[in-house]
C-alpha cells in the first residue's frame, strides 16, 4: 500500500485503473480501456461511413468517396457523395449515437437495463406525436416534406414528453423505483401503441403508407433537411449529458448516499429524463423509431468496459456503428433495401430474450 495525496492507502496499480485530466477547475476522470475501445468503435464507425457512402447502386471507390468529401473530386460521383448517399450515411450514425446516449442515460437512472427509451414509453410516444402530425396535419404525406416544415420534431418531442411524464408521474411512490417505472413503461408503451393504431386506421391510404413505412425505422428519404436538426440537438444534449456523468455515478450508490454528498437528487433525474427524451425526439423524427439502439449499445458498452455503468461516449460510439452496420446490411445483403430498423430490431430481440432468461435464472437462485 501507498499512500495517496490525503494520506489514504492505495493499492499498487489502483491508480492506473482510473486517470484523470484537469483543465482549469474542470477535473475528467478516464480509464485507459474505455479510452481505447472508443478510439477503437470511432475508427470502426468512420470506416462504415465510408463504405457506406461507397456501397449502392453504383459502386464508387474510397479514394474517390475520400476526394469528394475533401472537396477534390467533381462530376456524377461526387454528386452522388455528396448529395444522395452522405446525408443518409451520416443521419444514421446520429441517430445511433443520439439513441445509445439516450438509452445509457435511461439505463443508468433507472439502474435496470431494461430501462430505455423502448421499453419506458418515451419512443411510443415520439411515435404517436409524429404519426399525429402526418394524419392529422392534413398537408402532404411526404415524410420528408413534413420534416422541412418542422412538423415531425416539433410533434414527436411533445409527444416523448408527455409520455415521459405519465410515466415519471405514475411510477412515482415517494421516490422512484426502477422495476416499477418499467413495468408502468410498459403498459404506457402499449397504449401508446394502440393509439397510433387507431390513427393508421383512420389515415388514408398514402398517409398510412408513409406513416407505415417510417413506424419501422427507415433510412430510405433522409436528406440534409433531416440531418441539420439532428445534428443541432446532438451538439447541444451530448455535451450536457457528458457532463451528468460524475452525477450519474453518485447516482448509483443509492439516494441516500446521494443527497449526503450533496446531490439535488429530483434535480438530477429531471435533467436526465430531459436530456434522453429530446435525443429520443430527434432520432425518432428523423428516422423513425430504430428499435433496440437505445437497449442494446450500452449493455455491449457495459461489458466491453467493464465498468458499473453504461460509459456514455463509448455507447455513443458504438450506437453510430451498429446502425452504420445495420444500414449497409440492410441495403447491400438483400435484392431489396431493407428497413435499418428491421434489421436492428433482428438483432436486439434475442438479446432481450437471453437477458430476461439470464434474470430470471439469478433471481431463481
Amino acid at each position: 500500500m501507498r499512500p495517496d495525496a490525503a494520506g489514504r492507502g492505495v493499492a499498487p496499480g489502483a491508480a492506473s485503473a482510473r486517470q484523470g485530466v484537469r483543465i482549469g477547475p474542470v477535473g475528467l476522470a478516464w480509464r485507459p480501456r474505455v479510452f481505447g475501445m472508443t478510439i477503437g468503435a470511432v475508427v470502426v464507425a468512420l470506416l462504415l461511413v465510408v463504405l457506406g457512402v461507397a456501397i449502392g447502386s453504383t459502386w464508387i471507390t474510397p479514394g474517390v468517396v475520400i476526394r469528394s468529401l475533401l472537396g477534390l473530386e467533381s462530376g456524377p460521383d461526387a454528386f452522388i457523395v455528396t448529395t444522395l448517399r452522405l446525408p443518409r450515411v451520416l443521419t444514421g450514425a446520429l441517430v445511433g449515437l443520439t439513441l445509445a446516449v439516450a438509452g445509457a442515460l435511461t439505463q443508468t437512472f433507472t439502474r435496470n437495463p431494461l430501462g430505455t427509451p423502448d421499453i419506458i414509453g418515451v419512443t411510443s410516444g415520439a411515435s404517436v406525436g409524429a404519426v399525429a402530425a402526418v394524419v392529422l396535419g392534413g398537408g402532404s404525406a411526404s415524410i420528408s416534406a413534413l420534416v422541412l416544415g418542422g412538423g415531425i420534431p416539433v410533434a414527436a418531442t411533445v409527444g416523448a414528453l408527455v409520455a415521459a411524464a405519465v410515466v415519471y408521474g405514475l411510477g412515482w411512490r415517494g421516490g422512484v423505483q426502477s422495476y416499477r417505472l418499467v413495468l408502468v413503461g410498459i403498459g404506457v408503451s402499449a397504449t401508446l401503441d394502440a393509439m397510433t393504431s387507431y390513427l393508421l386506421v383512420r389515415a388514408q391510404i398514402t398517409q398510412a403508407t408513409a406513416a407505415s413505412q417510417w413506424l419501422v425505422g427507415s433510412l430510405s428519404s433522409t436528406s440534409w433537411s433531416a440531418f441539420w436538426p439532428l445534428l443541432l440537438v446532438a451538439a447541444v444534449a451530448v455535451p450536457i449529458a457528458l457532463a451528468t456523468s460524475a452525477a450519474l455515478g453518485i447516482g448509483q450508490l443509492g439516494d441516500e448516499v446521494a443527497v449526503g454528498v450533496g446531490l439535488g437528487i429530483q434535480r438530477h433525474r429531471l435533467l436526465v429524463i430531459a436530456l434522453a427524451v429530446v435525443l429520443t425526439a430527434a432520432a425518432v423524427a428523423a428516422a423513425g423509431p430504430v428499435g433496440f439502439v437505445a437497449f442494446v449499445v450500452p449493455q455491449v458498452a457495459l461489458r466491453l468496459a467493464g465498468t458499473n455503468r453504461p460509459p456514455l461516449l463509448l455507447s455513443a460510439a458504438l450506437g453510430a456503428v451498429l446502425v452504420l452496420g445495420a444500414d449497409l446490411l440492410a441495403r447491400s445483403a438483400f435484392p431489396w433495401q431493407v428497413p435499418v430498423g428491421i434489421v436492428t430490431t433482428v438483432i436486439g430481440a434475442p438479446y432481450l430474450i437471453w437477458l430476461l432468461v439470464r434474470h430470471r435464472k439469478e433471481m431463481s437462485r
